[in-house]
């Protein structure tokens, strides 16, 4: 009899497990092992495919083992439930990719300089912002397109509860981004779905949106948005002015008309270009770094972004996602070899 209780016992234990194991969400980013991570950086070297990582548990920047565009790395891991969607179309799942240069064909400058990628089901989901053209291609397993390559890049991957993306969705109305691939369901957060359609858009000022969100684990990010009638740059017209320190800024060097450092008394701190980058002892030009970024130094911000410090982004769309994390600073002020200083005022 005892013998037959504890098999009765057993078999209820073991259904219960798989019920809850079922319900889990595999919808979070993912280590290069595959386990979930409340949120985790990439840094991509140029010339090849390796990156360096970092997430929480780290102690800074690790070079990863794999390749960027491997099947068994941390882009691939965490893009998982949406190459499965390919295959299978799940019920309880929605997407959406952006990208101001997609896999095929270029979108009007009237879309906004950002590239991201948007997975969730009814429990969480997937942020994973970056700055990578025609990233991930379309419809494809092979996610890592070879144009990528020759450049530095960054992402950040944060996994947030399902309720957040209706936040998430205002942020990419204001950026107005251009989206060449989604599946949003119906019953999801509407601010994603009409912005996955390309419907919309900011009508009435203020053209810039600024949001606390929080994560699964409860680390804590600030979004900051402009719409592209904002009609200045994204640091020195918007971050800075709420972070108030001053700020490096690494954006692409290859702009025909890039913004120079900027110590002009119209903002309250001054914002400087990163030109030269030391990562795993390689130093290389934002002439072959395509990443955008700003850190706050002596402080504790660092910001991932999707615009450059350019005169015709300042007329468009942008975005950065900033968090305040004394040890993420550090490894990002580590990496500033050389900076522009600001050109002396001219004379009255």
């Amino acid at each position: 009899m005892e013998m037959a209780k504890c098999r009765i016992i057993m078999s209820l234990l073991l259904i219960v497990g798989i019920l809850f194991q079922g319900c889990d969400s595999d919808v979070k980013c993912r280590n290069d092992n595959g386990r979930a991570v409340d949120w985790y950086m990439l840094y991509k070297l140029p010339a090849g495919l390796s990156y360096m990582y970092m997430d929480k548990s780290t102690r800074g920047w690790e070079l990863s083992r794999e390749k960027i565009n491997s099947r068994s790395g941390t882009l691939a891991n965490t893009l998982k439930p949406l190459l499965d969607f390919y295959d299978n179309k799940s019920v309880n799942f929605g997407y959406m990719l952006y990208n101001d240069q997609p896999p095929n064909g270029m979108p009007s400058a009237s879309y906004g300089h950002s590239k991201g990628v948007v997975m969730l089901d009814e429990q969480t989901g997937v942020w994973l912002s970056h700055s990578t053209p025609k990233f991930p291609t379309y419809r494809n397993r092979d996610f890592w397109p070879t144009s990528g390559n020759p450049n530095a890049q960054t992402f950040i991957c944060v996994t947030y509860p399902y309720s957040e993306f209706k936040k998430i969705g205002l942020h990419l109305k204001y950026i107005h981004p251009y989206s060449y691939d989604s599946a949003i369901p119906t019953t999801f957060h509407e601010e994603l779905r009409c912005v996955a359609q390309q419907k919309c858009y900011p009508k009435l000022k203020p053209w810039s949106f600024v949001r606390k969100l929080t994560s699964v684990k409860g680390s804590h990010f600030f979004s900051f948005a402009k719409y592209t009638r904002f009609g200045d740059d994204l640091y020195s017209g918007l971050i800075v002015k709420y972070l108030k320190r001053n700020l490096y800024v690494k954006s692409w060097g290859r702009m025909r008309h890039r913004l120079p450092s900027n110590c002009s008394t119209s903002i309250p701190h001054h914002v400087y270009n990163v030109k030269t980058i030391n990562l795993n002892g390689k130093f290389f030009r934002d002439t072959v770094d395509h990443s955008k970024w700003c850190v706050t130094p002596g402080g504790v911000w660092t910001c991932i972004a999707d615009t450059n410090r350019e005169v015709s982004q300042m007329r468009r769309g942008g975005g950065a996602i900033c968090i305040n994390d004394g040890k993420v600073q550090k490894a990002f002020s580590a990496l500033i070899s050389r900076y522009e200083h600001c050109k002396p005022a001219s004379p009255p």
